[in-house]
């Protein structure tokens, strides 16, 4: 799914949870003040500073320039409060906040980044051709030293921090230096209605062996099992990438999606996951006419009583729950080794720039952004907090509790897959077109996983 549509889709999820905001005050189980003695010089290139600062009261007087693109309901709330309360905690430093789209950031960015006024704090797209092209670029610096400082590498589950990893030449996504910290989750697990599992008299699946128990005696009743509009390919990626990981080691799947080195498409547990879709799609699974039908009309049908499943992101939970109200259920299907393994990742991680002079005012704000009292700013804001997700699960309701309990346990006990079309510049394209020639019969899965390998083999040998 492109990125600029899952950040559209998830400010919906803000707008269905705002609440009654509770005063907080940011900044629970932060270092103590001084992590070392000596003021960092200015970085260059993707050079750490050469100490790290943690008494930001005491560094004087700074203006922090800040460029995000939460620009849409309670994301910009929650931005605007955290805001407040650290220039509160810190009334030495003045934050400039220049907000913009995510189009507008993207478009501007790069360029920003190159002038005489660069900003100190940038939201960065984790994919190769954004985060990944600073980094190469020496842009932004490697917080690794600010991660010891604060503790992040404790607050965030390591399959959450590899989407801002790189190795300092950025040929490796998903390894070496860390590069930004995210504020909000994402995951992709199963949508379904309550009411028809009951009338189906069928509980909720646990693992894939039971999805598709229960999809075939939903077929069997009669109703549509599996809602899926493909008409802009990429939804299909949504669908795949779940299924992948019931059959695929989370290590392959995460070196495919990050187009790293030591993987294959051409492998038996990728041909099994394409001929498990195929398979649905031959027995009547799905909707008639997928590859013909739109996202949003679809998921909309079922929001009106059609079909029982739908396997999609997150980002739907707040406009399906509006519709649905309680019977709307959401959950995330264990694998065959009991393990949660599942397409997901975050909200655009901040990052500082290599053309900060203040990189400890910079990462103290970063962590005042993530700390444990921000992740309940994000819920009473209506976000779905990367971090403490299952432990703030009981201040929501319905379905969005649901989908905090499962982004928690994926992240807790289980792997965060990332998003396939990550892999390389053209893959997106790639895999979406493959996947509708498998929908429609027109590919068998060894010609599928054959059609991905190319791509995906050709970036790898590129980028040696």
């Amino acid at each position: 799914m492109p990125n600029s549509h899952r950040r559209l889709s998830s400010a919906v999820l803000g707008v269905a949870l705002l609440g009654v905001l509770a005063a907080c005050a940011p900044g629970t189980g932060q270092a103590p003040t001084t992590a070392s003695s000596a003021s960092p010089t200015s970085s260059t290139a993707s050079e750490a500073p050469s100490g790290v600062n943690t008494d930001i009261a005491g560094v004087g007087d700074v203006t922090l320039t800040v460029w995000d693109q939460e620009v849409r309901g309670g994301q910009n709330e929650q931005v605007e409060k955290l805001n407040a309360s650290f220039q509160a905690k810190y009334p030495n430093v003045k934050i400039n906040r220049v907000s913009q789209s995510f189009d507008d950031l993207a478009t501007t960015l790069r360029l920003a980044l190159t002038g005489p006024d660069a900003p100190d704090v940038v939201q960065a797209n984790n994919g190769r051709n954004t985060m990944g092209a600073f980094v190469e670029a020496g842009q932004l610096i490697p917080l690794d030293e600010y991660a010891k400082a604060y503790g992040w590498n404790e607050r965030f589950s390591p399959s959450i921090l590899k989407f801002s990893t790189y190795s300092a030449d950025a040929k490796v996504f998903g390894e070496g230096n860390l590069y930004g910290v995210p504020q909000v989750g994402e995951v992709v697990g199963v949508f379904y209605s309550k009411s028809k599992l009951a009338k189906l008299k069928l509980d909720v699946p646990q693992d894939w062996a039971g999805f598709e128990d229960a999809l075939a005696k939903a077929k069997a009743a009669g109703e549509t099992p599996l809602m899926l509009g493909n008409i802009d390919k990429w939804p299909a990626i949504h669908v795949f990438g779940p299924l992948q990981g019931s059959t695929v080691p989370a290590d392959q799947v995460t070196a495919l999606a990050l187009g790293n080195a030591g993987a294959s498409w051409k492998t038996p547990e990728n041909e099994a996951a394409a001929k498990t879709l195929q398979d649905w799609v031959k027995d009547g699974y799905f909707n008639n006419g997928v590859n013909g039908a739109d996202y949003d009309q679809t998921w909309q049908k079922m929001t009106k009583g059609e079909g029982v499943f739908l396997i999609g992101g997150s980002w739907l939970a707040a406009d399906m729950g509006d519709v649905m109200g309680d019977d709307l259920g959401f959950f995330v299907p264990a694998n065959a080794a009991g393990r949660y393994a599942t397409t997901g990742g975050t909200g655009l991680p901040f990052a500082v720039t290599s053309a900060s002079k203040h990189p400890d005012v910079a990462a103290a704000y970063l962590d005042w952004l993530t700390s444990d009292d921000a992740m309940q700013v994000l819920v009473d804001t209506g976000n779905l907090p990367v971090n403490r997700t299952a432990e703030l699960a009981s201040a929501t309701s319905g379905a969005l509790a649901e989908v905090f309990t499962e982004f928690g346990k994926v992240t807790d006990e289980g792997d965060v897959l990332p998003y396939l079309d990550y892999a390389t510049p053209t893959f997106s394209d790639t895999l979406g077109t493959a996947l509708q020639g498998l929908i429609d019969g027109q590919l068998t899965p060894a010609a599928f996983t054959e059609a991905l390998e190319a791509d995906y083999s050709a970036f790898v040998a590129s980028n040696a």
